[in-house]
């Protein structure tokens, strides 16, 4: 890795919404990171990590996670240590996913959404999933390593449509350089 160009190391995806109103069923959103290597960087995930898992090796994981939005602040966190990440990763793609328990919800019906890319005390990102109002799901960060070796950070939200288990088997193929 050349010493004047460390990239991304540490980061931090944080996700918040509003609960919704007594009576009306909780709108769930997820936050979801799949891990691609160097030999496929399009192809199938190598592992997806969500609400339930975590990285084999413990470098990608869920530190807050809510099913209805009534945290205070920020209600889904999840941390990505990309220094930490083996070699044969060359491409992250996190997503945020909302779950569909209760019919089809796209981002117009939640309340209030906003998500937050930060490493260490830099915003990379921030949005408020504004221009993908009709998806039910969406890309919302793209890691990717360089020749050098250090990761590189391709901000960019992408709304798709479907169900959760579709989205995470096909989000890594929505970039193509």
């Amino acid at each position: 890795m050349n010493g004047l160009n460390k990239g991304i190391r540490k980061v931090e995806v944080a996700l918040r919404w509003d609960p919704n109103p007594a009576g009306e069923p909780p709108t769930d959103l997820d936050v979801v990171a799949a891990t691609y290597v160097a030999g496929d960087p399009y192809g199938d995930p190598s592992y997806v990590v969500h609400f339930d898992s975590r990285s084999p090796d413990g470098t990608i994981y869920l530190n807050r996670d809510s099913q209805d939005g009534k945290g205070f602040g920020f209600d889904e966190v999840m941390t990505l240590e990309l220094e930490r990440l083996d070699s044969r990763y060359a491409r992250v793609i996190v997503g945020v996913v909302i779950q569909q328990r209760a019919g089809r919800q796209t981002f117009v019906g939640v309340a209030n959404p906003g998500l937050r890319i930060r490493e260490g005390y830099t915003d990379l990102a921030s949005d408020d999933f504004g221009g993908v109002l009709g998806a039910t799901a969406a890309t919302v960060a793209e890691f990717v390593r360089d020749e050098t070796g250090a990761w590189e950070f391709r901000p960019g939200i992408h709304g798709h449509e479907g169900d959760p288990a579709a989205f995470t088997s096909s989000m890594g193929s929505v970039r193509r350089p």
